[in-house]
């Protein structure tokens, strides 16, 4: 059986125009997550973290988190445990209000234990009139970059009025975009939101993938597909899988590790 110490270490890259370097594979805390739960959570704090720090080892080292998932102190416990620096760290707001954004930020950045967050994403857009309605997030976000708080912001669309009105908009930094070859759990057809990943690439943004098992994992039964798909089909920098055991840590690492294209 290959062991870790058998395995190349994730190969990273850079996230568009951030100034962030990723690694291709990042770590989901978020599988059926929701309401301040989810598979990754129920692990325990020790369980998570324990996990999340193997998957350093193996090289993994974009980690992703929002605040309905519950995975805060989670994250908080592994990330103690390395240099800062050495990891990308993503939360997500659902906020619209500028007050609450802000308040947000901040209490993210207690329960992370960190001085700054990577990434900030604004989580679950569901309208195309979204730049209009969230524009005050959007600024209050902004001033947090300004202060050094963030490093950089975005969008996670779930409707591809959304996803399209991000492909478009200059604001966001990083894009995280559901992407399979089966269209399960999309915001559209794969072949339209690899349109819009494209443009969204062309035009200097950070992208990751998400859903590229399907939205409840209807695509496990052969992950190697999965990720050959978007890894060669697709031009995102870098793709999310939430896992619950070192098995699963593995066989993902040495997937995506397998079929990530040479150059983005």
């Amino acid at each position: 059986m290959t062991t870790p110490m058998d395995m190349p270490s994730m190969d990273t890259v850079e996230l568009g125009a951030t100034g962030l370097k990723v690694s291709r594979l990042s770590f989901g805390t978020g599988t059926i997550g929701g309401g301040g739960r989810s598979q990754q959570s129920d692990l325990g704090l020790e369980g998570l973290s324990s996990l999340l720090l193997y998957a350093y080892d193996r090289g993994i080292t974009f980690w992703d988190g929002a605040d309905g998932y519950g995975t805060h102190e989670h994250l908080a416990k592994a990330l103690a445990q390395v240099e800062r620096s050495t990891v990308t760290l993503t939360t997500k707001t659902t906020s619209r209000k500028p007050e609450n954004v802000a308040a947000d930020v901040e209490r993210f950045l207690r329960e992370l234990q960190t001085d700054y967050i990577d990434i900030v994403l604004l989580h679950c857009l569901t309208s195309a009139d979204w730049p209009e309605t969230a524009a005050a997030a959007m600024e209050q976000l902004d001033r947090c970059k300004q202060r050094g708080l963030i490093r950089a912001v975005g969008t996670s669309c779930h409707d591809l009025g959304a996803l399209t009105a991000s492909a478009s908009s200059n604001w966001p930094d990083v894009n995280l975009v559901r992407i399979n070859y089966a269209g399960a759990a999309m915001c559209g057809p794969p072949d339209q939101v690899r349109e819009l990943i494209e443009q969204m690439v062309l035009g200097g943004k950070g992208v990751y993938g998400m859903k590229v098992v399907g939205g409840g994992g209807d695509l496990t039964h052969d992950p190697a597909r999965a990720i050959q798909y978007v890894t060669e089909q697709t031009r995102v920098h870098a793709m999310v899988m939430g896992m619950t055991s070192r098995a699963q840590v593995d066989e993902n690492a040495g997937l995506v590790q397998k079929f990530s294209a040479v150059g983005v």
